[in-house]
């Protein structure tokens, strides 16, 4: 049960305002109600918008997930995106940037411990809390823009979410029985996304990291891709963050993205 009320309004000034970033969170759009924070990201860094801008929407009535579904986000959660112009070698890193900021983040204000399911969820005790979409614009040579697409739960009641994914789901208010203050959890996810930013920048690594965080390493998974379905054992991943996938008759198979469910 959740206990007490706070007020949690956000606003531009009050993220922006000290924020100890020198460019992740120093411009930020915030909008009361938006379709999606991606499509306006997107737009911006299409016009040339200064890295680091970061969209949030108190609510978000058209968000999309991975894959074409849906995200919406209710009043009470998070839903941010974030533009950058990495380097093309630094693209596949973005994802493993994301979730360890979100772990990060979370665990500084809450104390919660998380994991990262492979590959763009994080979980709580086994429950869904956030997802991550990331959409690039890239050419050959170069990538011209990359938006980081946030969703956090947090202050969502079990009731809050559809029937079918009551029991997948989670939020951090549900797992500490008290609400959680969105300005705090924002503030420290930016700072902690600019730190692992600066750390790709400059030549470092953040795949350990993030592969000693995944939940699913080591067990029985299902794989659902475009080129298929596959059973086994998700055996490791590469640097580059593709699922290596160890089949019933040995083989190994180097999976880039899909769906994972974990099999009994």
């Amino acid at each position: 049960m959740l206990v007490g009320t706070m007020n949690d309004n956000l606003s531009a000034d009050s993220i922006t305002r000290g924020l100890e970033t020198h460019f992740i969170g120093q411009r930020v759009l915030y909008y009361p109600r938006l379709t999606s924070t991606m499509e306006v990201a997107r737009q911006e860094a299409q016009r040339g918008a200064p890295e680091g801008t970061v969209v949030i929407a108190d609510e978000q009535t058209a968000g999309r997930g991975r894959l074409g579904r849906a995200w919406l986000t209710p009043r009470g959660n998070i839903a941010l995106s974030l533009v950058l112009y990495p380097r093309l070698a630094d693209l596949p890193a973005l994802i493993m940037l994301a979730s360890l900021a979100v772990v990060h983040s979370m665990e500084a204000v809450t104390g919660l411990k998380s994991h990262i399911k492979w590959p763009n969820d994080v979980q709580i005790n086994a429950r869904k809390v956030c997802g991550i979409l990331i959409e690039t614009g890239v050419r050959p040579d170069r990538v011209n823009y990359a938006v980081i697409g946030i969703g956090l739960n947090v202050n969502l009641r079990p009731g809050d979410f559809p029937p079918e994914i009551q029991s997948l789901a989670t939020s951090l208010s549900q797992e500490l029985g008290r609400e959680v203050p969105r300005l705090t959890v924002i503030r420290s996810l930016l700072v902690e996304m600019e730190k692992l930013y600066l750390t790709l920048m400059a030549g470092g690594s953040l795949y350990e990291e993030w592969r000693d965080n995944l939940v699913t390493l080591g067990q029985r998974v299902r794989v659902k891709s475009a080129e298929g379905i596959y059973e086994g054992i998700a055996e490791s991943v590469d640097r580059d963050g593709s699922l290596l996938l160890r089949g019933a008759h040995g083989q190994l198979t180097r999976i880039i993205a899909g769906d994972v469910t974990l099999r009994e």
